[in-house]
């Protein structure tokens, strides 16, 4: 009997060690997901952290295992070379007040389309080419439709930017995975770099000008995109970064991008990471952004310090809104986005506050990109097994 035990316990023994050092199993045990800490856990996290490094080749040592982290963690280097033809469609072109809305869809590795709006200027400045910027949604049903992303969008192109408006994956017209797709982080910032190669491409554009903002799961990519890709210039991530809070969806925290064997980081270092280019972090009292002013900002801040540029980071703070891209963030980010890629926001009515009521606000059915008129091409790829297996990730 106690033999039988012994090797009972033993074949257990061998059983937890084969599952603990399986791959998939590691991968899990890494995942930092939702409110990973308590808000009193995340504020010593900064506090100790903040105490290991002083001078701005500390920082970037730092910064260095960090950006690694989140590259290995989403197996980004395992996605195609960013090469393939974009072969964009775009159509439904209409000129609104000070402004141009076009329906498009780019090829973001073959057989995989990124979709959205293309909004312009529709009075460039002559002989000079615009600034562009990323306007990347929170999750919710198919909000690229919505007003928050049509007011913004159309207010930055009225300024004179080039904005590409896109979905993420699963949302909107992006229906050719499920949004839950495992990989789905890995996806969705590939689609942000390819957005940002299709932009720098056009000639109306000016590559040394692009900025990125969005809501919520909008802002984790906002800080993602910021953090592994330096042509993006100024960025603006609202209503996320939180010391204590790592993203609850599986395109922001499904993959273990937030800790390793080797290290453990949280959103307000990843934010950082867009040191020394001008950030924004726009916060309220409502959600897990309420201690920004408190626990995150003076971290940010910190960081900052050490490239000489305090003044290139800013929190506006709202302590009385909730969980939103509204009206008094959105003007924070045209003045923010105005003074540092060079947009006017003299362009846009003003009365006491930002008068957004030049946008004409736009059907669902108006902004689809896919349509019984203009089908997805029928080389798409179909659903997430056959992602999956042409992506082949591992």
């Amino acid at each position: 009997m106690i033999f039988t035990i012994e090797i009972m316990k033993r074949l257990f023994g061998f059983f937890l060690l084969f599952w603990i050092s399986h791959p998939l199993f590691a991968q899990e045990n890494m995942l930092c997901q939702g409110a990973f800490w308590t808000e009193d856990e995340a504020a010593i996290f900064m506090n100790q952290t903040a105490s290991t490094w002083t001078t701005q080749v500390d920082w970037e040592n730092r910064a260095a295992v960090i950006r690694n982290g989140i590259i290995q963690g989403m197996k980004l280097e395992q996605m195609p070379p960013r090469t393939s033809p974009f072969n964009p469609v775009i159509h439904s072109t209409r000129e609104m007040d000070g402004y141009i809305v076009e329906n498009i869809a780019i090829e973001s590795f073959p057989g995989f389309f990124i979709t959205g709006n293309l909004y312009r200027p529709l009075n460039p400045a002559p002989f000079q080419k615009s600034p562009a910027i990323l306007s990347v949604h929170g999750h919710g049903p198919d909000l690229r439709f919505g007003e928050s992303m049509q007011t913004r969008s159309a207010a930055f192109a009225r300024m004179g930017a080039v904005v590409f408006a896109y979905d993420m994956i699963g949302y909107g017209d992006s229906k050719q995975v499920d949004h839950k797709i495992p990989i789905a982080l890995t996806i969705q910032t590939y689609n942000s770099q390819r957005v940002i190669d299709y932009l720098i491409s056009r000639p109306d554009v000016d590559p040394e000008r692009i900025g990125v903002t969005g809501e919520s799961g909008g802002g984790t990519q906002t800080i993602l995109i910021t953090a592994l890709d330096s042509r993006i210039k100024v960025s603006a991530p609202v209503v996320m970064v939180s010391a204590y809070f790592f993203g609850g969806c599986t395109c922001e925290s499904g993959m273990p991008i937030h800790k390793s064997e080797d290290h453990q980081t949280n959103n307000v270092e990843i934010a950082a990471l867009a040191a020394p280019r001008p950030l924004l972090l726009v916060s309220d009292g409502g959600d897990w952004t309420k201690n920004t002013p408190r626990i995150e900002f003076p971290y940010v801040e910190k960081v900052y310090a050490t490239y000489a540029a305090a003044s290139r980071a800013d929190n506006v703070h709202l302590p009385g809104e909730r969980h939103d891209y509204g009206k008094n963030k959105r003007a924070a980010v045209y003045n923010f986005f105005g003074h540092y890629l060079g947009l006017n926001a003299g362009r846009l009515p003003y009365q006491d506050a930002f008068d957004e009521s030049f946008v004409t606000l736009l059907s669902a059915d108006e902004l689809r990109v896919f349509t019984e008129k203009n089908p997805i091409p029928d080389r798409a790829l179909k659903g997430d097994e056959e992602v999956m297996q042409f992506l082949n990730i591992k």
